[in-house]
């Protein structure tokens, strides 16, 4: 089904705002519920799952060290709209099909309020999973000024919930950002990308079967997902009206597999400020950044002297990353951007030769080293499964990190993916990437470099909380474990990954 390009105005989502808001406190109710809502003019209108009656959600906006109160109540139908594989951990016939639990992705946050993947709720919290402790969550966001979002996080059915629309921003501002002079209020915009595959009646198509189908199983679930459209918050191919000036976007790859690696038809640079934990010290002009699923980057494109030009958002990341089929011409465009508008008032905001320090954590800090490994699987109905550090998710817990401990993880790729790593509670920094020999590793579990160490990319030199670890690679990130105790998570971020045995509990202790 082709869908005709740039007929749609790009939507934004709204701001969130609060059922109330004292000098300590700020609180919030947010409902997921069924709905339908037009992705494109040329389709009927979709039936989706949303927060507060929008997909994506609406955007919450919080500040710097302000504590937010937040219950996510669940008041979605007892059927899912995708069709559930029971074999899969956390899903089997004994959970009710339909459940949530919110996760606002690269957080600092309390355990219980983190979105542990089994402290899910059904609709008026009249079933909870074995780990759920409270309704409301409570987030104290201690981390940087950044680009977050909230997903749905339920064991086992993650990839389903997400698909349907349960996503949404998180910023966290503060002073010292006001003082950058950046684009800001209408020149300030999120951008959500994800892609879909659309029945002909307009409803969203999941598959039941892998390509080679299960027989003995009704629904199976699927190595990865790739959808044959694009979507940016929430419309295909949208078109965005623009001034001839500066435009600061927020870009976040909502995607269940897909990878993105963005560029502007036009060639010229975007000015990065920003990674998945907040601001990088100096912004760098880009030709190209790439995005895996969960990861973000702040870019500020300068749209000036550009009057009556259309600029086409492009993408050319192979699905699956990085040896799946190239893109097509409806993969390969996001969508347009159209320098249409005439200039509302003189463009004063600056794009800063410096932003703010970065200060490197020093290796020599870390108390403690981990191996741990990707791996690639055959479970008893002859399907692939990942795993991490070749522990399935109910294995005892190993990884252990002390609170304000400095660890550095080796990430030991033994797959033919590349995979997009995401820790809990922490922002993490990349050392570096480097080659290695897998065979050699398989058979004698020695690590036998074949190349140098790489330094991470330009756009990668901030704070992470998502890293992508490729395949006959290691990937070393370093990290200090904190201000929290408690149990979080560690997974790959392909949701059919995630969903499938590639995501390990990890224990902050005192």
């Amino acid at each position: 089904m082709i869908l005709t390009k740039f007929v749609d105005e790009l939507p934004i989502p709204p701001v969130l705002k609060p059922q109330w808001k004292d000098q300590l406190y700020t609180y919030y109710e947010v409902n997921m519920t069924e709905f339908k809502q037009s992705l494109h003019s040329e389709l009927n209108d979709t039936t989706v799952w949303g927060y507060e009656g929008s997909y994506p959600g609406p955007t919450i906006e919080v500040e710097k060290g302000k504590i937010v109160f937040i219950k996510w109540i669940n008041n979605l139908p007892d059927k899912h709209l995708f069709p559930v594989d029971h074999t899969v951990h956390g899903a089997h016939m004994d959970v009710p099909e339909v459940r949530t639990v919110v996760h606002v992705h690269g957080a600092c946050v309390e355990w219980e309020s983190d979105g542990y993947p089994e402290a899910w709720f059904t609709k008026g919290f009249k079933q909870v999973g074995r780990y759920f402790r409270k309704q409301i969550y409570r987030y104290d966001n201690c981390g940087h000024d950044s680009t977050l979002w909230y997903h749905d996080h339920a064991l086992g059915i993650t990839r389903l919930n997400v698909y349907a629309g349960l996503a949404g921003f998180y910023l966290i501002r503060h002073q010292q950002e006001r003082l950058l002079n950046l684009p800001s209020g209408k020149y300030e915009i999120p951008i959500m990308i994800q892609d879909k595959t659309f029945n002909k009646d307009g409803s969203l198509y999941y598959p039941k079967q892998p390509d080679k189908p299960i027989p003995e199983l009704e629904t199976s679930i699927i190595p990865e997902f790739v959808g044959k459209t694009i979507l940016v918050n929430g419309k295909v191919h949208p078109y965005l009206e623009v001034e001839p000036r500066k435009y600061r976007f927020r870009l976040l790859n909502a995607s269940n597999t897909r990878f993105f690696r963005i560029k502007l038809g036009s060639g010229q640079r975007m000015y990065q400020i920003a990674t998945d934990g907040g601001f990088i010290q100096h912004p760098i002009g880009v030709k190209e950044i790439m995005l895996a699923p969960a990861e973000r980057a702040e870019v500020i494109i300068d749209f000036t002297n550009l009057e009556g030009k259309n600029i086409i958002m492009t993408n050319d990341a192979p699905a699956p990353f990085p040896t799946g089929d190239p893109v097509d011409e409806n993969t390969g465009t996001v969508m347009q951007f159209r320098v249409t508008l005439p200039l509302s008032s003189v463009d004063t905001s600056a794009i800063p030769a410096y932003i703010m320090p970065v200060p490197k954590i020093n290796e020599q800090s870390a108390s403690k080293i981990r191996y741990l490994t990707l791996n690639d699987n055959m479970d008893k109905y002859g399907r692939e499964f990942m795993l991490l550090d070749n522990k399935q998710w109910d294995a005892p817990i190993t990884e252990n990190p002390k609170l304000e401990s400095t660890e550095i993880w080796y990430l030991i790729n033994l797959t033919t993916d590349t995979h997009p790593i995401h820790l809990h509670l922490i922002d993490f920094q990349i050392l570096d990437r480097r080659n290695f020999d897998v065979e050699k590793f398989n058979k004698d579990k020695l690590i036998h470099y074949t190349g140098p160490a790489i330094p991470p990319e330009p756009y990668e030199r901030g704070w992470k909380d998502t890293v992508r670890v490729n395949p006959n690679q290691i990937a070393r990130i370093i990290m200090k474990f904190g201000p929290f105790t408690g149990l979080y998570v560690w997974h790959c971020h392909i949701l059919e990954h995630e969903d499938y045995e590639m995501m390990r509990p990890f224990i902050v202790i005192r």
